[in-house]
């Protein structure tokens, strides 16, 4: 059956928007310009123009696909278990390993872009820091809704242990970027682990973390 141009057309911009994130991720997306993307994916400058427009349409548009990456691959798996202490966990995990797989490529796009356009109002800071608060806010009320089942102590704030957990994962990434060492995200998750054990009021729910051990040579 023959291909329908709707079909290659939705082909076209995902392979689009995808090589916008990545390129965003490592180099910034004031680095995205409508030729190169052009010419990496084999198109022609007017096909990307007619898909987007303008620059600034385009780094929108990854913004909005890193975020819909980042929900199946974070969110998703959290809110597949039971409100609680164990969604929390899990939140906690696969946030790590979503930050390990994008440093293993690169960098963390998020972390990337939001030091890019910290100091830079206009759509596209916007659009970042959107999503770094719908990503607080979700994490906050996930230890909220924990609390109320009475499964994270009552006397924990939850912004505040959103927060702690939060620079745990930021520290890791900014480490393992600059520094080439993979085993900080094992520090991380053994940080992670007893800060939800620490708050837990049933602890023996979360494994005991173990300090990662560095090899020489």
């Amino acid at each position: 059956m023959t291909e329908t141009r709707p079909a290659r057309g939705h082909d076209t911009r995902r392979a689009i928007v995808r090589e916008a994130v990545r390129i965003g991720a490592v180099e910034g997306l004031d680095r995205l310009t409508i030729g190169r993307l052009a010419t990496t994916l084999g198109a022609s400058k007017s096909g990307v123009f007619g898909l987007y427009g303008s620059k600034q349409e385009l780094q929108l548009a990854a913004v909005e696909e890193a975020k819909a990456t980042f929900i199946a691959e974070v969110i998703g798996p959290a809110l597949r278990q039971p409100s609680g202490i164990d969604r929390l966990r899990t939140l906690c995990e696969a946030w790590l390993e979503h930050t390990r797989d994008a440093a293993a490529d690169g960098a963390c796009f998020f972390l990337s872009v939001g030091e890019e356009f910290a100091s830079r109002p206009g759509r596209v800071r916007d659009a970042i820091v959107s999503v770094w608060q719908q990503w607080h806010e979700f994490h906050r009320q996930t230890i909220v809704e924990a609390q109320q089942l009475g499964e994270i102590t009552a006397d924990t704030d939850p912004a505040q242990l959103a927060f702690e957990l939060a620079a745990l994962e930021r520290g890791a990434v900014t480490d393992s970027t600059l520094l080439d060492d993979p085993a900080v995200f094992d520090r991380a998750r053994t940080g992670m682990l007893r800060l939800l054990r620490e708050h837990a009021t049933d602890p023996d729910r979360i494994p005991v973390p173990h300090t990662p051990v560095r090899r020489n040579g």
